[in-house]
């Protein structure tokens, strides 16, 4: 058992072994062998020809035609295998002879051996893989417990996790019950997209010609119930999904056959229950999705096993993520009424809750992934930003590992809890079209409850799954309100953002259904699909066969640049033709004098359509308010970040906060959160009070409060510099659980001592975690030039489980640049932070003054 795993026994979350099941018990020296021989559950009955059955659909009552259909479809995969393998083997030796009887330089077989090797290799692997994951689903969770101690379910480690055993065994009832609904699902919403989307390469006749989820049904690794923060109309609950199928899906591909099996998926799953009613069942509807983008493997076999490798592959993988993203990723939805009292629109509707305005400015030190002539040379980066489906990229810079992209965009955010916006670094490399062959340069996240606490968040983040590399963005969260006369005030600010794509309103609609459509076609009704857009942004629903009523429920979100200047317009198309068969504008101007700004389930007549071809929709307006900025944060220094982010260019000088008075317990090393500043000049603070009475009497654009603050940081007149007279340093220290991520930001140092008024110290900070201070823990600030009183606001990550968590310390060292010129110790002082505070996994976290301590000797 490795030093991370917690000191619980056993008996806490395993079982005891009872005779009566039918189960056995697997003592714990068994599972040693648990990488290389993965436990396997009793396979499906083996055939005469020894290939296990197949499940089909069916009633169940029915055995005879079940197992002829079964024996037929054996023998035909059974031959299809050896032509396969044949043709294989004769064009191997077919391509030899042909390099030999045509005189070719043998270098001509060096490639294909290499990409066969290597393909191979690639193919051992991920089949092990995914052969683990399906033991793992096969076993029972006290088989997976035993076997895996290491990786321990969720349930094991967090208390607000619970186990869902009981759920996995109803799970199980019902699933050969789901194949029905499975296959409904993947030919009527997947099928059609996929094969839209394979049509932009070239690559036509796509389609499902088989689908048989199996015998082994999802699993949950843990549940999670929000009692907090949630509205008292609506149960929240979140699902740790993983399914490793033993699926047979069989497709068409522009004539050739082909197949997906080991389908397999792992994510978290939120099921938001609501609205919650009098009657049976007690809950209105249901809307599931995941958070975000879940991870996706699968393996290609039959005729077009030669797309699974590397390059071909990720066209059809990134496809088919794609198209369950637009199915069940925020911002979509799968909704299920329940109930007949609970309207389409009420269930359906789209419900943003808020905007995040994304400002990715720029990396520096990146990895250099290209190779020149003289050995490695650059990279070309570009960043990708995620929030669940919403996806945004900025340009690409050639050859620089220092990139400046001043890149603006803006997400919806639909639920608050447990989500997070996630940043990932790339090389741009040019290869065929759809193919990913680009190196990655790392990844980065933010939990955007944080974002929504703060109002403004200036950070630059250490990049993960890196040798080195810092990304800098600026997020702001804005809130939505019904109240028209705030749209001027975002107009303004807007305005001095200088950013001609930046919105000032969001507007949801929901499409339910149409009337009396006019005919495309004399023989029969159209096939009505409505695509709808504002400004660039389009959305369309789905089509609908041979109906000239057709009923959509689809619901859509926009974001307004400005709502007296645009409109909503709605065409409807019939498939076949590609005909108009009807129109409908609408100003939302107009949207803007309705009450409450809303506009539900209004029939519209419309145009260039028959004389009672109707629309029948919902509308919404929400302003977007700037959120409340932290208090007990540096308010004014976020504020005048964020301004000097725009394309007006300000001068980098700091701003003066006031302290924070917020008393806590203090320890001989840890000291209140006060500011360590006890006295004001009275000059200072003559000239910052007016401005912090007029940033909470009057509401002024951002850029305005920014520019009317700015001024310089006075000197610390404190006499203290902690208890060993070496100085203090404030940090912020937060874990979080879900992500398990430790998060830990240097603020700032005061009052490092000055022996030498010629020689003043250029300080940084270094960070390690204890015990092992390896390399890989090691972050660095950077260098400040002659200064006693440093501010960084430096902010680094660390994943690392919370059983880790309670075992290691943070050493933090303080030195000076200096010190290794000079010939004397560079270290200024130093202390060690145990990690096992309560305080640090809330959800505010620790944030303190620590005293700096005398050079310790390394353990």
């Amino acid at each position: 058992m490795s030093d991370n795993t917690p000191n619980v026994p056993l008996a806490e979350f395993v079982d005891p072994p009872n005779p009566a099941e039918d189960e056995p018990f697997v003592p714990l020296a068994e599972p040693a062998k648990k990488m290389s021989e993965p436990l396997v559950a009793a396979p499906a009955t083996p055939t005469g020809n020894g290939t296990p059955t197949e499940p089909t659909f069916g009633n169940g009552n029915g055995n005879g035609n079940k197992a002829v259909a079964t024996r037929s479809t054996s023998g035909e995969d059974s031959i299809f295998s050896i032509l396969y393998t044949v043709g294989k083997k004769v064009a191997i030796v077919g391509s030899i002879y042909l390099v030999g009887y045509m005189g070719w330089s043998v270098a001509w077989l060096i490639a294909p051996v290499i990409l066969s090797v290597a393909r191979e290799q690639l193919g051992k692997t991920s089949e092990k893989k995914r052969d683990i994951a399906k033991a793992s689903a096969l076993a029972s969770e006290k088989d997976v417990i035993l076997a895996r101690i290491d990786e321990l379910p969720a349930w094991v480690y967090f208390p607000d996790v619970e186990r869902a055993e009981w759920l996995n065994k109803i799970l199980k009832q019902v699933w050969p019950n789901a194949n029905h609904f499975a296959r409904t699902l993947v030919k009527e919403t997947i099928e059609p997209n996929v094969a839209l989307a394979l049509a932009n390469y070239k690559m036509h006749g796509f389609r499902f010609d088989r689908i048989i989820l199996g015998t082994i049904p999802p699993r949950i690794g843990g549940v999670k119930i929000y009692d907090k923060n949630v509205d008292r109309n609506e149960i929240i609950m979140d699902l740790d999904l993983f399914y490793a199928s033993d699926c047979d899906i069989n497709f068409y591909l522009g004539g050739f056959k082909g197949g997906i099996k080991d389908f397999q998926i792992h994510g978290w799953v939120r099921v938001v229950m609501k609205p919650l009613i009098r009657s049976m069942p007690l809950v209105g509807g249901l809307q599931i999705f995941f958070l975000n983008n879940p991870n996706i493997d699968f393996n290609l076999v039959g005729a077009l096993d030669f797309m699974d490798m590397p390059g071909l592959s990720d066209l059809l993988r990134r496809i088919i993520v794609e198209q369950i993203g637009n199915v069940m990723v925020l911002p979509n939805k799968l909704p299920i009424s329940l109930s007949e009292e609970v309207s389409a629109v009420a269930l359906k509707m789209p419900e943003p809750e808020g905007i995040l305005r994304i400002h990715v400015v720029e990396a520096k030190d990146l990895m250099k992934k290209d190779i020149s002539v003289l050995g490695k040379g650059k990279s070309d980066p570009y960043a990708i930003i995620n929030v669940g489906a919403q996806e945004f990229r900025t340009q690409t810079i050639d050859n620089n590992v220092n990139p400046k992209w001043d890149y603006w965009c803006e997400a919806c955010i639909f639920t608050t809890i447990g989500h997070y916006i996630g940043f990932s670094l790339w090389d741009y490399d040019q290869t065929m079209p759809g193919v990913q062959n680009d190196d990655e340069l790392g990844r980065a996240s933010i939990d955007i409850s944080s974002v929504i606490k703060k109002g403004v968040v200036d950070s630059w983040l250490t990049l993960e799954d890196a040798k080195h590399g810092l990304l800098h963005v600026r997020l702001q969260w804005y809130k939505l309100t019904a109240d028209p006369n705030d749209l001027q005030q975002i107009l303004l600010e807007t305005k001095l953002l200088r950013v001609t794509t930046m919105s000032s309103a969001v507007l949801s609609v929901f499409i339910d259904s149409a009337r009396h459509l006019k005919q495309a076609r004399s023989s029969s009704k159209p096939d009505p699909y409505l695509v709808c857009s504002v400004n660039k942004q389009k959305q369309q629903t789905a089509m609908i066969m041979r109906d000239d009523s057709p009923v959509w429920e689809q619901g859509f979100t926009f974001l307004v640049s400005n709502p007296d200047n645009e409109s909503l317009n709605i065409k409807i198309y019939d498939q076949k033709t590609g005909n108009d068969i009807g129109q409908y504008t609408y100003t939302l101007s107009t949207l803007l004098k309705q009450f409450n700004m809303e506009v539900i389930q209004q029939p519209f007549q419309l145009q260039k359509s028959g004389p009672e071809s109707k629309l029948y929709m919902s509308l919404s307006l929400r302003i977007l308010k700037a959120g409340e900025i932290d208090k007990e944060s540096d308010t004014l220094e976020q504020v005048a970040a964020l301004t000097r982010s725009s394309s007006v260019k300000t001068p980098e000088v700091a701003v003066v906060a006031p302290p924070s008075f917020k008393d806590t317990q203090a320890t001989s090393k840890r000291l209140s959160t006060e500011s360590p500043i006890s006295e004001e000049d009275p000059a200072v603070v003559a000239k910052i009070s007016p401005v912090l009475s007029a940033s909470t009497s009057s509401e002024k654009p951002i850029s305005e409060l920014a520019a009317s603050v700015l001024t310089h940081r006075f000197p610390d007149s404190s006499n203290s510099a902690g208890d060993h007279g070496l100085g203090r340093i404030q940090l912020s220290l937060r874990y979080s659980a879900q992500r398990q991520k430790l998060d830990v930001t240097i603020h700032k140092i005061a009052k490092i001592p000055l022996r030498d008024p010629s020689n003043i110290p250029d300080p940084y900070v270094k960070l390690y975690l204890l015990p092992g201070r390896s390399k890989e823990s090691k972050r660095k600030t950077s260098v400040i030039k002659d200064n006693c009183n440093p501010v960084y606001d430096a902010s680094f990550e660390y994943l690392i489980s919370i059983a880790e968590l309670r075992q290691t310390q943070l050493e933090v060292t303080v030195c000076t640049q200096k010190g290794f010129l000079s010939g004397s110790s560079p270290i200024i002082g130093m202390l060690k932070i145990p990690l096992d505070d309560s305080e640090i996994t809330t959800q505010s976290g620790l944030n303190s003054w620590f005293d700096l301590q005398p050079e310790m000797r390394h353990d």
